[in-house]
């Protein structure tokens, strides 16, 4: 018998599991820090003008810091990025570049091309790709186009500028291979993609994080950078150590501070010399006197200055490492080969059941952008508010104002961004998701991510989720619990046992939040609950998160669905864990009791006539209760209405077994309470392999809504399921208030509105999330109905099949976005020929927000790995499947 390999990247996950060791360094800095809520000291709370891309250069940050492909320690204490210049920009490209909300037609948006190719959970080998133009980078055209362009026009992309189009431009490749846990090989290789050479400096920078400008006793000291010759930069802070940065063959080392300079931002003298734009000054204004000649500073780059035949690269190698060495280059190449073949060999086993290539190489660039945008993310509100001791005073609205509820927050923690320019600062309910394809890379880190934010110096007192930092207390769907419990069986799948002690933890602080929705949310006490806008931004026909216009109160299908789903997962966990701890039986009933309440609410409230579900339409519906006791289903055909099929749990016998307490109750429940026994889908009915069904939707509800579901003239798309009915296309609601008629069309691309910034639209096109739970959720209907019941798939169609082969066909729709089709073009990219044909663009993938409802385009965020990685888990899911399918046959 062949004795089974373990990887060395597993090893190393092994040795522990938080972000220490190997885990230590990594790709923890943000890529922008202007213009994010902790930087705001500004009095009308106006984040995006505080600190501008402008000023950043010149800015010392108080919360974080950003770079170009960059890593950090744990804590950001010493940063380390790439700088760039082309001899033609009038600044340094330090940073990327993006608009604001009020500078885009359609909200904030980076205008650069970046690409994340490859990483392993432990950072131990990181690859990435960033296009650089060698003409002058168009900042000013992408804001003067962009604002010329309305909310029904696409966004101005920096490939329509036409920088690009004669390939005039540089694809600089950024690696980082460790040789141990604090020894980091840094290697830059720039491509000169043009047939005339071209120049460029490359400016490999190190920094530290400005800890001693604001005034804090324990943070006095002052950590140094000393330049050797043109060699080594000497890295001294006490709070990390001592570490050298080794630069082969540099032209010079350059010195300044990471300090503001106040006399560019504000006309005031500086506190020192050479601030933080000194480097930028020094290269592209040619001011010498704007760097240190004494080589000491808290900011260094090392200049490297070349010439690049056209069709050639150059390439230069740094390295940063806690100890000395005579020959710090000899062997570097060897150990880069080798932490390569080490990441090969992780990937190899992870994706053992994927044979098409162009998966593999979908799925692997899905994993390296989950890997890249760790972020360490740095927010103490209660600091935040009252200012710090050697700075001005922020204004005394900041005690009343935004976050000011949540002064208990204090966040320091490597965590999931959505995006790190666009969202460079955690987004609770997308964190969920971003759980599912890391628990495949590092199950303890998934599983650490879910217990951060449901620690007591995240979660309020009351029992409430922070959502992000624009407002912790918007109010997300709760799918912490489901996250929970799918890491749980990812974990359990990998590693042959489930930890119980984690979902115990995560268990105890889902009981507050759970109580926090019941007390809160719903506020006619009849378990039907609202919340707000949910995460689906501009779903509605006016801003659910806001006062209502009508007055009175909106009773949410989704907000209802939601919370029977998390009754469900709360049982299905309590269950778990009682195999183990018998005494959360109780806990399991309380949840079933929960659910049936929840359940029967939806069907009718409070023993009324009124209904979420419309049975003329057969469909659910958000319910509006004006103040003159008037009700009325607001009969938009959106997710909304899909999201009661979220709710559905299946129990095994051996499962129920286990648990004669619960089994008990759930029986007495039944029997003495047949007014909520007969809600629910088919308790009594065992299914395949005598399994036990709890779902809101009955087989006839639960079929109309997939009838609705797969009509390729509603929900269904060639990419997936779109969050609006394309019925709203001809058919748009329309609802009148105060004169006024408010309006909800389909709207298949960007939001067309300035609801929410107007940066997100949830009016027509495909958000993976949503499809991904959906998938879930039938897959569950198909393990308790078995491949006997068949469902029209897609509707009107006259083709019958099981509903694990529905499922299966929308993930490969989803899968399909991403893939080259029949022309060899990917659905995302659309009319962009470059990125279809270039072979330097053709297999470079971008993970976007969302896609088009009907062509598949990419949309909103463009580095969105975080919930559209989920794409990773549904290639697993799709190739596992059809493996199964094929030994079944056979």
């Amino acid at each position: 018998m062949s004795k089974t390999v373990v990887s060395a990247e597993k090893l190393r996950l092994k040795t522990r599991s938080d972000n220490k060791g190997w885990k230590k360094w990594g790709p923890y800095l943000s890529e922008r820090q202007w213009g994010t809520v902790r930087e705001d000291y500004s009095p009308g709370q106006d984040a995006w003008n505080c600190v501008t891309h402008d000023m950043a250069r010149s800015k010392a940050y108080r919360w974080g810091e950003e770079g170009i492909a960059g890593i950090s320690d744990n804590k950001s204490y010493i940063c380390f990025a790439l700088s760039f210049w082309n001899h033609n920009d009038h600044i340094l490209k330090e940073r990327f570049f993006g608009l604001t909300g009020n500078e885009s037609n359609h909200g904030e948006d980076v205008k650069e091309l970046y690409y994340y190719l490859d990483s392993t959970p432990t950072h131990s080998y990181m690859k990435m790709l960033y296009k650089y133009p060698q003409t002058a980078f168009p900042y000013a055209k992408l804001v003067e186009e962009s604002r010329k362009r309305s909310r029904l026009e696409p966004e101005y992309e920096i490939l329509d500028t036409g920088v690009f189009d004669k390939d005039e431009y540089f694809d600089i490749f950024v690696e980082y291979a460790k040789s141990d846990e604090q020894d980091i090989l840094i290697k830059v290789t720039a491509h000169n993609r043009s047939d005339k050479p071209a120049p460029i400096t490359l400016l490999p920078t190190i920094w530290f994080r400005n800890t001693w400008c604001w005034g804090y006793d324990n943070f006095k000291y002052k950590p140094m950078l000393t330049g050797v010759s043109n060699k080594v930069i000497e890295v001294n802070n006490k709070s990390v150590g001592h570490y050298k940065l080794y630069c082969e063959k540099a032209d010079e080392l350059l010195f300044c501070e990471n300090e503001t300079n106040f006399q560019r931002l504000h006309g005031v003298a500086n506190n020192t010399p050479y601030p933080k734009d000194g480097i930028n000054d020094y290269i592209v204004n040619k001011n010498k006197a704007a760097i240190n000649p004494n080589n000491i500073g808290t900011k260094a780059a090392a200049r490297y200055t070349r010439v690049v035949k056209p069709g050639e690269s150059v390439t230069v190698r740094l390295r940063l490492s806690d100890h000395s060495s005579s020959e710090p280059f000899g062997g570097f190449e060897d150990t880069v080969e080798k932490r390569i073949r080490e990441a090969n060999q992780f990937y190899d086993e992870l994706q053992k059941d994927v044979d098409d290539p162009e998966l593999k190489m979908i799925q692997r660039q899905a994993y390296a952008g989950m890997l890249w945008t760790k972020q360490w993310y740095y927010y103490n509100v209660n600091e935040w508010i009252a200012g710090d001791p050697a700075m001005p005073k922020p204004s005394e609205h900041r005690k009343f104002g935004r976050n000011s509820g949540w002064r208990h927050m204090y966040a320091a923690n490597i965590l999931s961004m959505p995006d790190k320019w666009e969202y460079p600062w955690f987004a609770a309910w997308d964190l969920a998701f971003h759980t599912i394809p890391l628990a495949r890379l590092d199950p303890d880190f998934a599983k650490r991510q879910l217990a951060v934010v449901l620690r007591e110096y995240y979660m309020h007192p009351n029992g409430q989720i922070p959502a992000y930092e624009w407002s912790f207390s918007d109010v997300n769907p709760p799918v912490h619990a489901w996250a929970t419990w799918k890491v749980y069986e990812i974990d359990k799948e990998m590693n042959g046992k489930g930890d119980v002690n984690f979902l115990e933890r995560i268990f105890h602080k889902l009981l507050l939040n759970f109580t926090w929705w019941v007390n809160l949310k719903d506020e006619g006490g009849n378990n039907i609950f609202g919340g707000g806008f949910l995460g689906m931004d501009n779903i509605g026909v006016f801003d659910r998160s806001s006062t209502l216009p009508t007055g009175g109160r909106l009773e949410q299908a989704d907000g209802t669905g939601w919370m029977a789903m998390y009754s469900l997962n709360m049982l299905r966990i309590a269950c778990e864990i009682a195999v183990e701890r018998p005494v959360y039986q109780d806990m399991a009933s309380k949840f079933f009791e929960h659910f049936l309440h929840i359940a029967g609410a939806m069907q009718s409230m409070g023993g009324s006539d009124i209904s979420l579900w419309d049975e003329e339409d057969q469909f659910y519906y958000d319910m509006l209760h004006l103040p003159n006791s008037q009700s009325m289903l607001l009969k938009i055909r959106s997710m909304v209405g899909l999201i009661p099929l979220f709710a559905v749990e299946v129990l095994t016998p051996e499962m129920l077994e286990k648990l004669p307490d619960f089994k008990r109750r759930v029986d007495w429940v039944l029997t003495n309470r047949p007014d909520l026994a007969g809600l629910i889908s088919r308790w009594y009915e065992s299914g395949k392999g005598e399994n036990r069904l709890l779902a809101i939707l009955r087989g006839h509800r639960m079929k109309m809504i997939m009838k609705r579901m797969f009509d390729e003239n509603e929900f269904l798309s060639e990419h997936g399921v779109r969050s609006l009915s394309k019925f709203h296309l001809d058919n748009p609601y329309q609802f009148r208030v105060h004169n006024e008629v408010l309006r909800v069309d389909y709207t298949p691309a960007e939001s067309t509105g300035s609801m929410f910034g107007g940066n997100s639209n949830w009016r027509g096109p495909i958000w993976m999330p949503m499809n991904f739970l959906l998938i879930d959720s039938l897959l569950k209907f198909q393990s308790y109905y078995g491949n006997d019941y068949e469902v029209e798939y897609p509707t009107n169609s006259g083709n019958m099949v099981s509903i694990k082969h529905a499922a299966l066909s929308l993930a490969d729709r989803l899968i399909r976005i991403f893939r080259e089709d029949e022309n060899g073009r990917r659905p995302m990219y659309e009319k962009y020929e470059k990125m279809q044909t270039d072979p330097h663009f053709k297999d470079l993938l971008l993970f976007y927000e969302y896609f088009h409802g009907d062509n598949g385009k990419g949309l909103g965020a463009a580095h969105q790995t975080g919930w559209t990685g989920l794409v990773a888990e549904l290639i697993l899911s799709v190739t596992v499947a059809s493996k199964s399918e094929i030994k079944e046959v056979i």
